[in-house]
């Protein structure tokens, strides 16, 4: 992984240093909230519902034990003994004190951490696919890719002030596990007549008005990538609206001007840009790379680990359900659920925390990742270690066997949190996976994905969830939206709605109504949710989700 060099320590000193003072002007008087908002906005600090929050950048998710053990340290020296993993692969703490926020910076500069450019009209933190480096699937590591656009991005003096907020993703897998049709642009990582490029998507994301990003390049040659991102950015800042904020997202400035028109000022300005390009870029990236080198695989037999399959269940479960495919032979991709049924999804203690750096550190050659499903990966384990990395997480609570499952769901933090809420999003998820665990059929359904947002702007992705759940206020009642159908994944679709919303005490039932219609619907076992709901559309599913004696009452 990228290691910080002497000019990133001291940019990062620089940067903290001068917030210290800023926060010591906002509690002495000096700086009224207002003038204070764009500052502490600057370096990832919110004021919501009940305190600030902190969000600190993980770039591309990517972490080792050294700076997870410094975030436990964190939560519980500075916040209440626990940390929130996002859809952005960032970690937020939702109870610091204003005081202590720039002492949190400075101990997250230690281990090379920052909350820089997690909140504002800038771009934010990168993020990539979670089993980047490790996947079988893989054509190239993106990671790379993701830190080069990091660096150029950071402090960019041109786009500190963008129309709104901006953001990457980047894959290196044709299996799209970074969602980047739903982002401002998406990076993936391909190869044309044997030579390494990029197909590059633009004017995705979500929120109130959800889109899907189109192809602005299919093939972009790997040199030239800075540039055409320059390009990109630039052209949005000038074109892009900032009379009104709900249409200020580049999706919004291509949907009203058009792919094509869009497409014809970037090349015209990349076309400017690339000559300024020396070449350096591909310099950086040359370096970088070296820093991403894979670890030193081992080759030991996998005895242990068949033995175990065989006679133990509860570890048969887990690895059939949280282990992905590695591209070394031998070796496995473990998901650490952060799902466990009737807890708030992606939350991690402290303590927790410090049980996955010393995992990762025995078991997973010292690397872990942030998931944007609000999971923690350990990227390379040999399987002969899962026997034994599986007591390691059952004997700290982290051993929930649901990945990809109903209960593996992904919530914003909701009313419980968030200025911007209109509803709750925690309680509904632990109240949905808790039945499911009782009804005892998560397994039967198999891969679903369950999505749910406390307001309009859809941090829960809830547009491309197969079932997508959105929480809004009616009249001051909560009142719940459900969308069927969507998905964030190469063949990418935005959810429908299924029709009226549901109370809260409702949201449950209608969920299981619709889970139990899949089940007699699916052709075999083996059809998933989203197969059966592509092959039927969704009127089976409406008629089971508002049945005809609720409708005629």
């Amino acid at each position: 992984m990228y290691q910080y060099n002497e000019f990133d320590r001291d940019f990062l000193a620089t940067r903290n240093a001068q917030f210290r003072a800023q926060v010591e002007r906002r509690i002495d008087g000096s700086l009224t909230e207002d003038e204070f908002k764009p500052l502490r906005l600057m370096n990832g600090l919110y004021l919501q519902l009940h305190a600030y929050m902190l969000r600190v950048a993980i770039p591309y998710g990517t972490l080792n034990a050294r700076q997870m053990r410094q975030l436990a340290m964190i939560a519980d020296r500075w916040d209440r003994g626990y940390g929130h993993f996002t859809t952005r692969q960032n970690i937020q703490y939702n109870w610091p004190k204003l005081r202590d926020v720039p002492d949190m910076l400075d101990a997250l500069a230690e281990v090379g951490m920052h909350a820089i450019q997690t909140s504002g009209n800038t771009i934010r933190n990168v993020t990539a696919d979670h089993f980047a480096g490790a996947a079988a699937d893989e054509i190239a590591d993106p990671r790379p890719v993701a830190e080069l656009l990091r660096q150029w991005s950071t402090d960019h003096p041109e786009f500190q002030f963008l129309p709104r907020k901006f953001k990457f993703a980047v894959t290196g897998s044709p299996n799209d596990r970074a969602v980047t049709r739903a982002h401002d642009i998406g990076v993936r990582m391909i190869e044309k007549d044997g030579k390494a490029g990029y197909e590059v998507l633009v004017g995705g994301g979500l929120g109130r008005t959800p889109m899907i990003g189109k192809v602005i390049r299919d093939f972009l040659p790997r040199e030239d990538l800075l540039p055409y991102m320059e390009a990109i950015v630039s052209t949005y800042n000038l074109l892009g609206r900032r009379d009104n904020k709900y249409k200020a997202r580049i999706k919004i400035t291509v949907h009203e001007n058009g792919i094509d028109t869009i497409r014809e000022r970037v090349e015209a300005r990349f076309a400017e840009l690339k000559p300024l390009f020396s070449g350096v870029d591909q310099q950086m990236l040359a370096e970088i790379e070296k820093q991403f080198a894979p670890p030193a695989f081992r080759n030991a037999p996998t005895d242990a680990y068949d033995a175990a399959y065989r006679a133990d269940p509860v570890f048969r479960a887990w690895c059939d359900t949280n282990l992905h495919p590695h591209r070394s032979e031998g070796y496995a991709i473990v998901s650490i659920s952060l799902k466990k049924h009737g807890e708030t999804p992606g939350d991690a203690t402290g303590d927790q925390m410090r049980v996955m750096a010393d995992l990762a550190e025995r078991y997973a050659h010292d690397e872990l990742r942030i998931s944007h499903e609000q999971n923690v990966i350990l990227p390379h384990v040999h399987r002969s270690d899962l026997p034994a990395l599986h007591a390691a997480l059952k004997a700290a609570d982290l051993a929930t066997a649901n990945i990809g499952l109903i209960s593996d769901i992904i919530a914003c933090p909701g009313m419980d949190y968030c200025a911007l809420a209109t509803a709750r999003s925690i309680p509904v998820a632990q109240e949905i996976a808790q039945r499911f665990e009782q009804l005892k059929l998560e397994h039967d359904i198999g891969p679903l994905k369950l999505k749910i947002s406390g307001c309009i702007n859809a941090c829960g992705h809830h547009h491309v969830g197969h079932i997508g759940i959105l929480g809004l206020d009616r009249a001051g009642v909560e009142n719940y939206q459900i969308t069927l159908g969507g998905d964030g994944t190469e063949t990418a679709e935005i959810g429908q709605r299924a029709g009226p919303g549901f109370a809260y005490d409702e949201v449950t039932d209608a969920v299981e109504r619709i889970v139990r219609a899949y089940l007699k619907l699916r052709e075999g076992s083996q059809e998933t949710f989203l197969e059966t709901y592509r092959r039927l559309g969704a009127e089976p599913f409406k008629e089971a989700l508002y049945p005809k004696e609720t409708v005629d009452a």
